[in-house]
């Protein structure tokens, strides 16, 4: 029974969210603004799904500016479990696939969001020289999973490097938003899921590294992401076991 309640919460929240957020869009289409509104609205999702999300935020987060975050990419729950700490003027670099996606693939374009196709290296290479165009004509920023794929309870996959030659072509920061693991979070048979972690790290300046750095500096932020993601699995369990969730 709670099983058919939450998929049928889910299901029309989203449809709804899609249709009526399309609509809203039209009327200022491809806006950066858009983005962050709607995952702030799908930030609320995981309560309906027995998941307590605890965001944490640097002080002074809201003055940060243009820059990229990178996150670490677990599963298709990433946009809700993240929503809650999307910052404004802060839009995604997804798939272009992520367009056939009825409903949604219309609400994501229209609400600013930049598409890839990862499977022609030429326009990837052209999609990162658009990133660092945008930076320059607005007020924006990125928000990009350098893992490239899901890890599904795998652990930090290797990085990918596009999102450090954005940052370091358009001279910002890069800040980075480590997600505790959500692997066998998500039984909706099950009252209460637990507990996630979202930490925003503080802005890693970049103007030390150059094209011929990239990858050191991918490295370096693999390297802190790896760290602050077992610290916090080793604190959720803490508290899970504790039941201080």
């Amino acid at each position: 029974m709670l099983l058919i309640l939450r998929v049928a919460i889910v299901f029309i929240c989203s449809f709804l969210l899609c249709i009526f957020g399309s609509i809203y869009c039209l009327f200022s289409p491809r806006s950066p603004r858009h983005a962050s509104k709607f995952a702030h609205i799908l930030g609320h999702l995981p309560r309906v799904l027995g998941v307590k999300v605890e965001p944490r935020k640097p002080a002074g987060a809201e003055n940060f500016g243009n820059a990229i975050y990178i996150a670490n990419h677990q599963s298709n729950y990433d946009i809700i479990i993240a929503g809650s700490i999307v910052q404004p003027n802060t839009v995604t670099v997804g798939k272009t696939s992520l367009l056939w996606i009825p409903f949604f693939g219309i609400l994501y374009w229209l609400s600013g969001n930049l598409l890839i196709d990862r499977n022609n290296r030429a326009k990837a290479h052209g999609t990162i020289g658009d990133i660092a165009a945008q930076f320059k004509k607005k007020k924006i920023s990125f928000w990009m999973f350098p893992e490239g794929t899901r890890s599904l309870g795998r652990g930090l996959l290797p990085f990918k490097t596009g999102a450090f030659h954005a940052a370091v072509v358009a001279g910002v920061p890069i800040i980075p938003v480590v997600v505790s693991n959500t692997h066998e979070k998500f039984n909706f048979n099950r009252l209460k899921n637990g507990l996630v972690i979202v930490e925003m790290l503080p802005p890693i300046d970049v103007t030390e590294y150059d094209a011929r750095s990239v990858r050191k500096l991918a490295t370096y932020c693999r390297e802190l992401m790896d760290a602050k993601l077992k610290e916090l699995n080793a604190e959720v369990a803490m508290r899970e076991a504790n039941d201080t969730v």
